[in-house]
């Protein structure tokens, strides 16, 4: 076990939604600088891989600056509507800047471990990098699925470790020493973001293992797509 995973990380929920409210003004720039903006790309292949079948609502969770939630808006034409949820009110403040409330997703500020929705509600209940900063992974899956419907999908984006043993050398060198350098002297943040950002990456189980947790979950068909070489990978199941 390295030094960066010797200690588990501390996702208490005044924690990660203090730290998250600090960085929101830097999120969407050190998203996109941090990635070389490929972040961009793993969006739009969540959508093309999980498109909007129908008219009935989708659900971004820990939907941040909104960026899932607005490709969902656009994939639907406006005809499908996005709720998009968070329980960190700077970070929602800055996603409603970004699309009139009348043209785009309904923004609402939402724990993900107690969701305000009613059951069987989404076709598609999406995440993109926030299921490892849920203080409860399992409470937090748990209410992913209840508020599926039968046959909707649940899609989920997160970071992974490559598993290439030269490029996955290389990455975790970057991931663990020059990424947080950047981020903090960008950032300035007081909880240390970026030095947290590796640290649950590190210690957030990929893979099969996230597989089988989706599985335990009652999910069917459960698969999962690496991207650009497995520094991220798409996670998707079937609610039965």
């Amino acid at each position: 076990m390295t030094a960066a995973t010797a200690h588990p990380v501390d996702k208490s929920q005044d924690r990660i939604r203090r730290m998250f409210g600090a960085i929101a003004p830097y999120y969407d720039l050190l998203n996109h600088l941090l990635s070389l903006n490929i972040d961009r790309r793993w969006r739009a292949r969540t959508v093309q891989l999980v498109p909007p079948r129908g008219t009935e609502p989708i659900l971004d969770l820990c939907t941040g600056t909104g960026d899932l939630a607005l490709a969902y808006h656009q994939a639907g034409a406006g005809a499908v509507p996005v709720v998009a949820a968070d329980f960190c009110a700077p970070m929602l403040d800055r996603a409603t800047r970004k699309r009139a409330p009348s043209t785009g997703p309904r923004w609402v500020q939402a724990d993900a471990q107690r969701l305000p929705f009613p059951s069987d509600s989404f076709q598609i209940v999406a995440v993109a990098f926030g299921l490892r900063n849920v203080a409860d992974t399992d409470a937090g899956l748990a209410e992913m699925v209840r508020v599926l419907r039968p046959g909707g999908r649940l899609a989920i984006l997160e970071f992974s470790r490559p598993r290439h043993p030269l490029l996955g050398q290389l990455y975790r060198g970057y991931f663990t020493h020059i990424l947080p350098r950047i981020g903090q002297t960008i950032s300035g943040s007081p909880d240390r973001a970026y030095d947290y950002l590796p640290a649950s990456v590190l210690q957030f189980p990929d893979g099969e293992v996230l597989a089988d947790r989706l599985r335990h979950h009652g999910l069917v068909h459960v698969r999962f797509e690496p991207l650009t070489f497995g520094i991220a990978s798409l996670y998707v199941g079937e609610k039965a």
